[in-house]
């Protein structure tokens, strides 16, 4: 599992999804709880699903993967 979301965009997840989970607590709402609990978990892990079957990343490369690329071709 390849890291696709980047640390503004993990903290944003992070973020909304506690949001949610306080608001889906607070009205009692399933689809909130895991709404929320979702994008916490990706903000964590930095991996999004969705991000990932679109081939798309909001991760900037670091120097050392940029080092590591180049030395594998």
């Amino acid at each position: 599992m390849r890291k696709n979301v980047g640390d503004t965009d993990a903290f944003l997840r992070i973020t909304a999804g506690l949001s949610m989970l306080g608001i889906g607590i607070k009205k009692h709402s399933n689809s909130f709880i895991f709404l929320g609990s979702m994008k916490v978990a990706e903000g964590i892990t930095k991996f999004c699903p969705l991000l990932y079957a679109f081939g798309v990343s909001t991760r900037r490369n670091s120097i050392m993967e940029i080092k590591n690329n180049i030395i594998k071709k």
